[in-house]
């Protein structure tokens, strides 16, 4: 029998899992689950948004075709992994961002950082979360060029987002929680409407995509950070006010359910969530709160998903215990 047979055959301890899901209907899944941001997306920037996604997403799953052909190994385009890695990158960037620079994020999440290392199931980090920040370094000018919402009635191209203005220390000119809440704001494609996300994000949770621990904590750290800073530090504005208003800027929501989540790169147990979750708040608003940057919830995801293996490996100790050494 073929050798390549036995390759792919896991062996593990029971108990085993018996479920109708698999790959390509988990990724439908939370696919399914970005239409409302989608949808939502569409209404403020244009139907740009719409040419965007289908670039991400073709060039995405292209990629993986010519790599599975390159290299003579089974295809996997059909799990439709590679269409929401290519959906998940549209959504981190502007929707006036040139297509071309957009293939070379999705060249790197593809190629360099999922394939390389194996393909699915084996990459050390978020695929789109590393082509946002490879993105960000290499084009700078374009992947800050925020587009204005069509409704917001401003007589400009482009302007800054919340968290910019907030960084710039115009807190008088920052939208209304609100606007923020329902998606009436400038940024990234997939990160303008909070409500969006949550309803997506809630619809994960209901169908058992998808644990709520990460969420919660991420949000709920993120949350309270932002309470106690501005609690102590004073202002005219609510620290209320402003820890809704952190929960609802930039990345988070975005990142809290469908990106920190992702099976691969995030802690297995129950407690690895806690701490992936509450490790990207605290990253996050220490590069919010502290850095010269004004988002920081890419950077905090990547720099858990590095750490998520030692969080496992603890996380299995404290629960289960060690064996010890045998003294002589």
């Amino acid at each position: 029998m073929d050798n390549k047979f036995y390759d792919n055959l896991v062996v593990s301890s029971a108990p085993h899992l018996v479920t109708n899901l698999d790959t390509r209907k988990t990724m439908l899944m939370v696919i399914g689950a970005l239409i409302p941001s989608f949808c939502v997306s569409i209404w403020v920037f244009g139907p740009r948004v719409i040419a965007l996604t289908l670039v991400c997403m073709l060039a995405s799953m292209g990629f993986e075709w010519a790599y599975n052909k390159l290299m003579h190994k089974r295809q996997t385009v059909g799990d439709m992994s590679a269409a929401l890695t290519g959906i998940l990158i549209a959504f981190n960037v502007p929707s006036n961002f040139p297509f071309w620079m957009a293939v070379i994020g999705c060249f790197v999440a593809i190629v360099i950082v999922k394939q390389l290392y194996g393909g699915i199931g084996r990459n050390i980090v978020n695929p789109a979360i590393t082509a946002r920040i490879v993105l960000f370094i290499s084009f700078a000018t374009e992947m800050t060029t925020w587009p204005v919402a069509r409704m917001s009635g401003i007589d400009a191209e482009t302007s800054a987002t919340p968290l910019g203005i907030l960084a710039e220390g115009n807190i008088a000119d920052l939208p209304s929680n609100s606007q923020m809440f329902i998606g009436m704001i400038g940024g990234s494609m997939g990160e303008v409407s909070a409500l969006a996300l949550l309803a997506g994000g809630l619809f994960l949770i209901w169908k058992k995509i998808i644990s709520p621990i990460i969420p919660a904590c991420f949000i709920g750290t993120v949350f309270v950070i932002a309470l106690a800073y501005y609690g102590i530090t004073g202002g005219d504005v609510s620290a209320f006010s402003m820890a809704i208003f952190h929960v609802c800027a930039g990345g988070v929501m975005l990142g809290a359910f469908f990106m920190a989540t992702d099976y691969v790169t995030s802690p297995i147990m129950p407690l690895g969530k806690v701490i992936m979750g509450v490790g990207c708040g605290i990253l996050t608003m220490v590069i919010r709160l502290w850095g010269s940057y004004p988002e920081g919830v890419s950077f905090s995801i990547l720099l858990m998903n590095i750490m998520t293996p030692l969080i496992d490996q603890l996380c299995i100790k404290l629960t289960y215990g060690g064996a010890k050494k045998n003294e002589k």
